[in-house]
């Protein structure tokens, strides 16, 4: 199986990428520069692709360009940001700077949208194309959360995520969009799970879990497909 792996270079993604693979697998990762010392599963054969997303056309024609030859199974997209006072007492909606505001579109959207579009051809050459788009519980409705800009991106997965369903049922085209509550990226896998989970205090989720439940998902025979999960913190008071 090819996984590319978009976002890669630090917490999550890096995670995903020393987490996820069996022996025999490659994993791409997509970043704008490789991180030092990854520690992938044994047999796995690492790749890496140095690409800016946020110059979303030149990089998806890039990645594009990259899997062109040797095809792909999985396309995870780990890649969001958020606004400089997000989830802090100071945040005020009518002090984002609205170039801010558009760089949040342009990588948490648009990117997304490009980067897809231009893969998915050579997906659907795969006998079990998988799309699995890291969304966050600030996208649910209800959530909690006054962040406008974030939220409303990562309430767009959802349609994404559905659209493409939709258009693609026929191809066996299975999209999940995992809705990710608080994280501990602090913790890599390198640390034990005993001792990440005691991050918070309840209130964040070792990235170890966020690993296991996307091996779940890309464990799957092409029967089926998970098409939405939520792993919330078990403190978070908004679940």
């Amino acid at each position: 199986m090819r996984t590319m792996v978009v976002g890669a270079s630090k917490g999550l993604g890096k995670a995903l990428i020393e987490g996820l693979g069996e022996a025999g697998d490659t994993l791409i990762g997509v970043s704008r520069s490789k991180p030092q010392g990854l520690d992938a599963q044994p047999g796995v054969q690492i790749q890496w692709i140095a690409a800016d997303l946020t110059h979303p056309r030149q990089a998806a024609q890039q990645l594009e360009q990259a899997v062109a030859e040797q095809g792909l199974d999985t396309l995870i997209y780990n890649l969001g940001i958020w606004e400089q006072r997000a989830f802090g007492p100071g945040y005020d909606f009518l002090e984002d700077d609205e170039e801010q505001i558009e760089a949040i579109v342009s990588c948490n959207i648009t990117a997304t949208l490009l980067v897809i579009k231009r893969l998915l051809p050579t997906l659907l050459q795969s006998t079990r194309p998988r799309i699995i788009l890291t969304g966050s519980t600030s996208g649910l409705a209800r959530s909690g959360r006054p962040e406008v800009t974030f939220g409303a991106s990562k309430f767009a997965l959802q349609g994404i995520a559905d659209a493409l369903r939709e258009g693609y049922r026929q191809q066996h085209l299975g999209v999940t969009c995992l809705n990710l509550g608080y994280l501990n990226t602090d913790d890599a896998l390198a640390v034990p799970r005993e001792v990440a989970e005691q991050q918070g205090e309840g209130q964040l989720i070792p990235v170890h879990d966020v690993v296991q439940v996307v091996r779940m998902a890309l464990s799957l025979s092409s029967a089926s497909f998970v098409r939405e999960l939520t792993l919330p913190a078990i403190l978070d008071e908004r679940f």
